[in-house]
């Protein structure tokens, strides 16, 4: 053999080497790595709590502890706080997310704490604790960011300004739960008690046809403005209106974001005339399933809290949910089916305050000051599975999964309002408030899709104070006979054919 087919033949062993050596380190990299907790997540999306040393620059940090800095302070304080909070250089914030005084003073102070108790872990669904090595949260979820820039686009038959007037706050998709809402401009009165007790991002879908527009600019200014600073850096605003419904002139988002306002004018839904409101002088229905799912499709953040606007939470959710998830030690988080956190919701009489947790809430249900909402409207549209021994168990200080749920049986219409995620079905944009079942068909489709219904035990909401009573509406009702003919001959027959059906699902 020459010496030259040597020489090839020596090159080619040393590269068959190397190449198998790669291979080898290759199979061994995976072989050692570890996947997401709980279950893969389906997409791009995720979220985490600004707890421990993720804390994205340290700009969710100090509206918990009640005081703000500048960004140099913030970004050295954000490896030692474990709380979601806000940061915007100049300003001070004197309020805190860990409790909400009541207006009864000391009277009501015992009841603000929650009381020390050993967990009952057979309402757990489990009598055995699952020891999982925790993570943080930006590891355990990975996630992309979305573009926050405003943008219009065309949906369906609306016109939509998404972002239109953005928060100031920067969010990383995996450091807070966002609370995605709809309304119309009348309805803002409820954004600061809701903020003092959520503390975390709010996306909100202002419905604002034609000359509601206006008026519409005019409350966004003014509540970014005049009221709680907390406004302008952690609500997003959009908009949206009707294509046959146009406003005569759309400000550039720019020039919202940047307006003052004279607060001597007083906020712009105080006596509103309701009848004068271009929505109600057109006739035009109330399109809730477009601004929930502008509002929660637009959420900078994996995890999402779909709810209404005038649903306050208890304080402290967004930092306690994220906190169970990072910890994941419950056997329910493991479980291979969809998932989504439900919590419990109460109404409270005008008199009083919601209370700012659950041992408040067990008196104020004792007192009948409290009760489960809709009970004197649709109990069966808001009966939470073991409801009952959710109010006898007394509360803890972390948050749990007291209990899984499913929407057979009893709860077959039941109508859960939940965090989950931007995988879950969205709302039919086709049923309108006035028409009623508006949650009904999406219910339907978590239902085939085997979703748990993940009950947590120390969180819940309170609708803003005062006991809905049953009306009578006879316009409503005849909306109500469309609606239901709707989903019954074109809605769902297309939901049987996308998710199919299952044994004890129905709308």
């Amino acid at each position: 053999m020459s010496i030259a087919a040597i020489a090839r033949r020596n090159w080619a062993l040393r590269l068959s080497v190397v190449l198998n050596v790669c291979v080898l380190l290759y199979v061994c990299a995976h072989i050692g790595s570890s996947g997401p907790w709980i279950e893969e997540p389906p997409t791009n999306w995720a979220a985490a709590a600004p707890l421990q040393s993720d804390t994205y620059g340290g700009t969710l940090n100090d509206l918990v502890n009640g005081t703000q800095k500048g960004a140099a302070a913030s970004a050295a304080a954000s490896s030692s706080s474990s709380s979601a909070a806000v940061v915007s250089a100049g300003r001070s914030i004197k309020t805190s997310l860990v409790t909400t005084t009541p207006p009864n003073g000391a009277k009501d102070e015992a009841l603000d704490k929650p009381q020390e108790h050993p967990r009952n872990q057979t309402l757990r669904n489990s009598t055995t604790t699952v020891t999982r090595k925790p993570m943080s949260l930006k590891d355990a979820v990975p996630c992309n960011e979305k573009s926050t820039e405003p943008r219009r686009a065309q949906r369906g038959d609306y016109w939509v300004l998404y972002n239109y007037v953005p928060m100031s706050m920067a969010v990383r998709c995996w450091e807070s739960v966002t609370y995605t809402t709809h309304a119309d401009y009348t309805f803002l009165d409820n954004l600061e008690p809701l903020l003092e007790r959520w503390r975390a991002p709010i996306s909100i879908a202002m419905h604002a046809p034609g000359t509601d527009f206006p008026a519409t600019l005019d409350a966004i200014r003014y509540s970014r403005n005049c009221g709680s600073p907390l406004v302008s850096q952690l609500v997003t605003f959009h908009v949206f209106f009707s294509s046959k419904h146009v406003p005569k002139m759309i400000p550039p988002s720019e020039k919202i974001a940047s307006d003052t306002y004279n607060c001597s004018l007083g906020a712009p839904w105080v006596n509103v005339s309701f009848a004068k409101m271009y929505k109600n002088e057109k006739k035009l229905l109330y399109p809730v399933n477009v601004g929930r799912n502008v509002a929660r499709e637009s959420a900078p953040t994996f995890y999402v809290f779909p709810s209404d606007i005038e649903l306050y939470p208890s304080p402290n959710l967004p930092v306690k949910f994220l906190e169970m998830i990072r910890k994941r030690d419950q056997p329910a988080l493991y479980k291979p089916n969809p998932k989504v956190f439900v919590l419990s919701i109460f109404e409270v009489d005008e008199k009083s305050q919601p209370p700012n947790n659950k041992t408040h809430l067990i008196h104020m249900l004792k007192t009948g000051t409290a009760i489960p909402f809709h009970k004197k409207l649709c109990s069966g549209c808001h009966n939470v599975p073991k409801s009952k021994e959710w109010q006898e168990t007394p509360e803890t200080e972390d948050l749990h999964v007291f209990h899984v749920g499913k929407r057979t049986g009893s709860f077959v219409h039941w109508e859960p309002i939940f965090i989950g995620t931007n995988n879950d079905p969205f709302y039919d944009e086709r049923l309108s408030w006035e028409g009623k079942s508006d949650k009904m068909t999406q219910g339907y489709a978590l239902c085939v899709l085997d979703y748990d219904f993940l009950i947590l035990d120390n969180a819940f909401l309170v609708h803003r104070p005062g006991i809905k009573i049953f009306k009578k509406d006879p316009h409503r009702d005849m909306l109500t006979a469309k609606t239901n003919a709707l989903i019954k001959k074109i809605i769902m027959p297309e939901l049987k054919v996308l998710y199919g059906t299952r044994k004890g699902c129905a709308v």
